[in-house]
């Protein structure tokens, strides 16, 4: 077991090295942040000063390390927009991010299996193949589709829910959140469908599809046999095995959930760190982008990790896999 945790600590470290060079790389190509910083009347000697200032001088290997030593240090550096500290500025959206994502995760997941469960054991009810057919839905249009067409129905015409924003939020220590107000809480509810939808689908899909190759197992035949009742098959035995392949999908769609906010954000403008990312690019503010899609980088390394171990226990045939080896 710790031979198997070490191994997947080293290829994570790896992975985050690869893709910080990968990320620091691409922002040599998407443009000058000092032609931004800087008014029209700047003079070539105003130009060399804010690149000094900003380390932009430097040669390339010098800046990727510097950035790699304050990363590990939580000092991502100061933003070329607003001159503030990295760090600073995602503390403040990241609870907005998060909150979302939980919504989107926890809608995700509990509906999701509810529904592949369902599905699969009414396989041929009506209601079942009314589900799998709306499924389509969630799997075929974008996201950003799905959230307009959200916003216009619930907030243009019925009026019910708003359509921007993220509402009135308190503070909870450090923390600001909307889960203690209601109309933080009603900001929650379209934006986490819009995020959550695709992968609630995914999951149901999945749930349902491993569900039935587990019902035709002869194990479960032998259950059967034995006169045990279906709930105790169902949920007991097929529902347990059914969840073993599905642990791994589930956990890096839940990665993909703070990956892909950025256009759930957008769309809905909430003030999270997708948008930030977003005005970002815009601005060609490096320090904030690099931050962001190091941050994200861990996030789905940190999950792979859990999902491994996860994995490696529910399943006993990895752990006689790994002695043997």
């Amino acid at each position: 077991m710790l031979a198997f945790v070490l191994r997947r600590v080293f290829q994570s470290a790896i992975v985050l090295l690869v893709v910080g060079l990968v990320a620091f790389s691409m922002f040599r190509f998407v443009g000058d942040p000092v032609d931004n910083m800087l008014g029209q009347e700047r003079t070539q000697a105003d130009i060399e000063r804010l690149r000094a200032d900003l380390g932009l001088d430097q040669p390339f290997p010098v800046q990727y390390y510097k950035f790699l030593r304050g990363a590990v240090q939580g000092n991502f550096g100061v933003s070329y927009r607003q001159g503030r500290p990295v760090a600073t500025i995602i503390k403040e959206r990241a609870p907005a991010t998060l909150e979302l994502a939980a919504v989107s995760g926890a809608f995700a997941i509990l509906l999701g299996i509810g529904l592949g469960v369902f599905t699969a054991i009414r396989r041929r009810g009506i209601a079942a193949n009314v589900i799998m057919t709306l499924s389509l839905i969630g799997v075929s249009l974008p996201t950003f589709l799905i959230g307009i067409l959200l916003i216009y129905v619930f907030s243009v015409e019925l009026d019910l829910l708003p359509s921007f924003g993220r509402g009135d939020t308190v503070m909870v220590g450090g923390w600001s959140t909307g889960f203690l107000t209601q109309s933080g809480l009603l900001a929650l509810i379209l934006p986490g469908i819009t995020l959550g939808l695709y992968q609630m689908t995914l999951i149901m899909r999945l749930v349902r599809s491993e569900m039935l190759e587990v019902l035709r197992a002869d194990y479960i035949r032998f259950a059967r046999a034995r006169g045990l009742r279906d709930r105790a098959i169902n949920f007991r035995h097929a529902m347990k095995n059914t969840l073993v392949p599905v642990i791994t999908v589930t956990g890096l769609q839940l990665g993909s959930i703070i990956a892909f906010a950025i256009i759930t954000e957008t769309v809905f403008q909430w003030p999270g760190v997708g948008l930030l990312f977003i005005n970002a690019v815009q601005f060609v503010d490096i320090p904030v982008m690099a931050a962001y899609l190091m941050l994200i980088s861990v996030m789905f390394v940190a999950i792979n990790l859990v999902v491994d171990l996860l994995y490696f226990a529910i399943d006993p045939r990895l752990r006689v896999d790994g002695r043997t080896g």
